[in-house]
């Protein structure tokens, strides 16, 4: 029987019978590829007898502790939410050479035993350039295993040989299943790949990791669905011209969303960071102006970084806002407010707002911060170096209360900080601490009373 065709849009799944320009539900352009079924034969399909589900009370369900394993690289722990679970599926993505095969090289061989060796299966590279890889790295595990193979089939015959006691796939976008004839990479053969993957993991109670590609808009490539498929997502961040790399968790069914891992890139490997935020202040310069350090809250863990600010005229009509680790409206917002609750003129004037570091702020608690740092540059006065701020600014200029602000004043003070501007409301519920002088305002123009006083 002939073969039948139908297009796939490479961003959402979406199928058609002929090829559009445009997919109708995702409205990417040239995102159709075609894709060829695997015919089926005549008669009826005969349905599978499955046993009948029982519901049963939410109170009677038996609670079993979480076994997790650990890969003792703590940054990585604390993003997975404490450990590996047993038969949870992980997928990995970011840009390319940015430190995901580095890490799972490195975290692999510490979940291995002399009973159950890892398997790390690679369809980009050959095993001769894996070694060379570990040569680099420092791993020479003897129950590191290495197989160089696309076919599904191939890989899991591999495995139930094996019997590890953890799997890596790299990456599943090069990894296909001979039951369905389109190429490597398509949607179907993502989607078909991550589910048998995923049934393997739950039946043999074995973690798999999965490293995916990602799209040029930073999402991982594939079918949406592939995220909904797996246990944990995980993203590795980072500026090719920075040495630090941020491991980040934007799905994960075993623990929280919101922590993150910070690494530093060296020739040894990826290297954890103990204190995030003596890294990013590292370099900060001591007496420049539209500089200022605040307080971001990754998770349970607080990190100072620092906000800088540029402001300059400009004789163009319309003036320059770029902003870079922070929101752009968030930063047209904060300086609408500047113009007409200070009396600032920055209408004639180009304004640049950078978190040093390439991390990405997106929490309100700095908007006091960018606030100062824009005014700073603007008069050209330096703002203290050991002044943290922290608020979040409103539309009439009040600043309001941020959370967690007794953990975030603690880290500062740890940092060798001797002043912290924070919001009244938040000052009252705030316990005095040694080595810090708290200062609570109501409105921004109290703030920067403060600050250039």
């Amino acid at each position: 029987m002939r073969a039948k065709t139908s297009f796939s849009c490479q961003s959402c799944g979406h199928q058609s019978p002929r090829w559009i320009g445009r997919c109708p539900d995702c409205g990417g352009w040239n995102t159709m590829k075609e894709e060829r079924q695997a015919p089926t034969g005549k008669g009826r399909p005969v349905a599978m007898k499955m046993a009948q589900a029982k519901a049963t009370p939410i109170a009677e369900i038996e609670v079993v502790g979480e076994d997790r394993r650990l890969t003792r690289i703590s940054e990585f722990d604390r993003v997975l939410g404490g450990g590996v679970i047993p038969g949870a599926v992980i997928l990995i993505g970011g840009d390319p050479g940015i430190g995901k095969t580095t890490l799972l090289l490195q975290a692999l061989p510490r979940l291995a035993s002399k009973e159950a060796p890892v398997l790390y299966v690679s369809g980009e590279e050959s095993p001769r350039q894996i070694k060379m890889r570990g040569q680099r790295l420092g791993i020479e595990h003897p129950n590191l295993l290495i197989l160089a193979e696309t076919s599904l089939e191939q890989i899991l015959k591999a495995v139930q040989e094996i019997q590890p006691a953890a799997l890596v796939v790299d990456s599943i976008q090069t990894v296909y299943t001979e039951q369905i004839t389109s190429a490597p990479g398509s949607i179907s053969q993502v989607q078909e790949v991550a589910g048998q993957l995923m049934s393997f993991a739950k039946r043999a109670g074995v973690p798999v990791f999965i490293i995916g590609h990602v799209t040029k808009e930073g999402a991982i490539a594939g079918p949406r669905l592939l995220e909904h498929i797996v246990d944990t997502v995980l993203y590795f961040e980072g500026d090719k011209g920075h040495s630090y790399r941020i491991l980040r968790a934007v799905k994960n069914r075993f623990g929280s969303t919101n922590e993150i891992g910070v690494f530093e890139m060296k020739d040894g490997g990826l290297e954890e960071v103990a204190n995030p935020s003596e890294l990013f202040l590292a370099e900060r310069p001591q007496h420049s102006t539209g500089s200022v350090v605040v307080s971001s809250l990754e998770g349970t863990r607080p990190i100072l970084v620092e906000l800088q600010a540029l402001v300059s005229s400009t004789s163009y009509a319309m003036p320059k806002r770029v902003a870079n680790g922070v929101e752009l409206s968030r930063v047209s917002l904060l300086l609408a407010v500047m113009e007409k609750r200070l009396g600032m003129h920055l209408s004639g004037q180009d304004v640049y707002v950078n978190v040093v570091g390439g991390m990405h702020i997106d929490e309100p608690a700095i908007d006091l911060g960018i606030v100062a740092a824009v005014t700073s540059s603007l008069r050209e006065v330096a703002i203290e170096p050991g002044l943290l701020v922290l608020g979040e600014v409103g539309l009439g200029g009040e600043v309001r209360a941020v959370s967690q602000a007794e953990l975030r004043i603690r880290e500062a003070a740890k940092m060798g900080f001797k002043r912290c501007l924070l919001p009244e409301r938040n000052l009252a519920k705030v316990d005095p601490i040694d080595g810090i002088e708290l200062i609570g305002i109501h409105e921004v123009g109290d703030a920067l009373d403060v600050v250039f006083a």
